[in-house]
This record gives C-alpha cells, structure tokens and sequence, in this order.
C-alpha cells in the first residue's frame, strides 16, 4: 500500500522546505550564494528523480545526500581561492551576554570555527547540532556508521573547545 505523499508536487515540497535547506546548505559553504547555488544544484538534482523516490517522508535526507555529494565534488575539484587570515577582531569581553551585538558576534565566531573544521567533521557537526538529526539519522544521511559519526562528532567539538577566538569568548 503506498502511502499519500506529503507534498503533491515538486514545487510544493520546495516552497516549504526551502529555508530548512538553505540553511544546511550555507552550513557547508563558506559564503551565501555559493550555498543558494549549491541548493540549486541538488534540487535540479531531486527534480529529475522525483518519480522515482518512492518515499516522499525521506526528501529531506535525499536532498541533503544530494547537498553532500554536490559539495564534495565541488571541494575535490576547487581551485584554491580562500585565504586564511591570520588576525581575528577579538571579542570585547565587556559587552553584556544579553547584548543582541554580543550574541551575534559568538554566532558568527561559532561559525568561524566550524568552517575551520574538515568538510566531513563540519557536516557531522550540522547535521547532529543545527539539524537536530540524531547519530543514527546523521550516520544514514552520510552513509557511514554510527562509531564514525560518534568519533568524529567528538573530535570536531575537540576542536572547537580549542579554538583560539572561541576559548576568547568564553
């Protein structure tokens, strides 16, 4: 028995779950209209297999398969045109935690520091902590098991409690 599917098109399924993956989209690039390209390219992606997902419940993990795989392609093939900068504006340890400033500045800190991270820790990390996927959910998404998904979780928030413009903030 097939089940009704939750969105009777394409483009309904696109119209509500758009903002949910762009933000995981923008999770795994380094600047907004690379990740809107990146979206594109895995909706273009689900677009031509739509008839042939059977379980339209499971759009989500197939559009962030497809988000992956695009992403990891496009990393293997980049040239490289990102430079590190050495100096990061220190936070000002005065300002108030209530200070929306304040917050935005550990936001885009937070940010920083996961960008750091290497491409497959930095999607461990995305998918467990801003898309609330468990380590099960997130090992499926990835295709990997859920000892690496642990493992690796582990060692990106390693890395995060020792990054220098972190470790400033706290």
């Amino acid at each position: 028995m097939t089940r009704p599917s939750p969105y009777p098109s394409f483009a309904s399924y696109v119209r509500a779950r758009q903002p949910v993956l762009l933000r995981t989209a923008r999770s795994l690039t380094a600047n907004p209209s690379d990740a809107e390209d990146l979206l594109q390219t895995a909706l273009t992606k689900t677009y031509v297999a739509w008839e042939r997902i059977e379980d339209h419940r499971a759009l989500d993990g197939y559009v962030r398969r497809a988000l992956l795989n695009t992403r990891t392609s496009q990393w293997r093939k980049r040239k490289v045109e990102e430079f590190v900068c050495d100096e990061l504006p220190e936070p000002d340890p005065v300002a108030s935690a209530d200070d929306p400033a304040e917050r935005q500045a550990l936001h885009d800190a937070m940010w920083r520091a996961i960008m750091k991270l290497p491409a497959r820790q930095r999607a461990m990390v995305v998918l467990r902590y801003y898309e609330d996927l468990s380590e099960v959910q997130t090992a499926e998404v990835l295709g990997v098991s859920v000892g690496t998904v642990k493992s690796a979780v582990s060692r990106a928030l390693g890395k995060l409690r020792e990054d220098a413009e972190l470790v400033l903030v706290r």
